[in-house]
């Protein structure tokens, strides 16, 4: 479990002798589960594949990639896709290459649409759109101007700002090669990993919103989902973090510290266990999302290597009556 592997399996197809479909399927990928006599597995592509265990020819354990020690290349848009399958929104909707997103209000980046391309319609039409889909669900109308083309960003944020939306929670999406903050030197030995958020990890993290239920569906999203939790003398956990890991990528959120446990490196701890289990599943490069104002979360990040991708912010609609 959580290694990365190389299984053959039957063909679904039967692949009869002299026909010409091929009697076995290889898949290589993370094994992420094995319950029911089910096997999961994900691939790098973020692709998740499920067979029956008696379809199950061979498998064995891939020894792990050297890990990449440099920074990752990528654009705005395959960030934040991937971002977005990291956290996951409970509905979404199409509107051309814009996706709309719902999770009953818990966090602006699952509640807010995103506008990855054209959206198919004249720019004032489809905002009304957007702004109809988010009554319907009695939520405020929010986007995030963060189209990979300033010119189209500019576009879309003077729109909004016309109609009186605030623009809010301006943040950045930033990235680093992922081995480096595995290697910190930290010690991780009593960092706790999980695969689901017990209470006492959300009581750590202190922000899911009035609905518990939507919190723990949209943190426990993701291709591979794991929790970090350094206990306290109580057992509490006094640091936790989160990591979806999804092809190449590690995505690092709610890494929180208890005010009177700050200072002592429990975060760079939390990174460090939760980047060797990444780099385990075969990830090589890591992102994160810091708001602007957030300078303690920064100077960590520097620490770690992560340096600015690109910066987006919220347009909210304002308040209706």
């Amino acid at each position: 479990m959580g290694k990365r592997v190389s299984v053959r399996r039957l063909n679904p197809s039967g692949g009869a002798p002299g026909g010409s479909a091929e009697r076995f399927t290889d898949t290589v990928g993370v094994l992420t589960s094995w319950e029911g006599g089910v096997l999961r597995i994900t691939r790098r592509t973020g692709e998740i594949v499920t067979f029956d265990e008696t379809a199950l020819v061979a498998g064995k354990v891939v020894p792990a990639a050297p890990p990449r020690r440099r920074g990752p290349a990528a654009t705005v848009r395959e960030l934040q896709e991937t971002a977005a399958r990291g956290w996951p929104a409970l509905e979404t909707a199409r509107l051309g290459d814009w996706t709309l997103r719902a999770a009953g209000g818990f966090t602006t980046r699952a509640n807010s649409a995103l506008p990855l391309g054209a959206c198919g319609l004249p720019l004032p039409e489809a905002v009304d759109r957007v702004a109809a889909w988010y009554a319907e669900r009695s939520l405020p109308a929010a986007v995030q101007i963060t189209t990979g083309d300033p010119a189209q960003d500019a576009l879309l944020d003077a729109e909004l700002a016309g109609r009186g939306w605030t623009a809010e929670r301006h943040a950045l999406v930033r990235t680093a090669a992922l081995a480096p903050i595995a290697d910190t030197g930290a010690p991780t030995e009593h960092v706790r990993l999980s695969r689901t958020a017990d209470e006492a990890w959300l009581r750590a993290y202190g922000r899911t919103g009035a609905s518990t239920e939507d919190a723990l569906a949209v943190l426990g999203g993701g291709p591979s989902v794991w929790f970090a939790a350094v206990p306290g003398a109580s057992g509490d956990p006094v640091a936790v973090g989160r990591c979806v890991i999804d092809g190449r990528w590690a995505g690092f959120s709610a890494v929180a510290v208890h005010p009177d446990h700050r200072r002592r490196g429990l975060a760079t701890q939390v990174m460090a266990r939760l980047a060797e289990q990444a780099l385990s599943e075969g990830a090589s490069a890591a992102y994160l999302q810091v708001e602007t104002d957030n300078g303690a979360a920064a100077a960590l990040y520097d620490e770690l290597g992560f340096t600015t991708h690109h910066a987006y912010h919220y347009r909210r609609e304002a308040r209706r009556p």
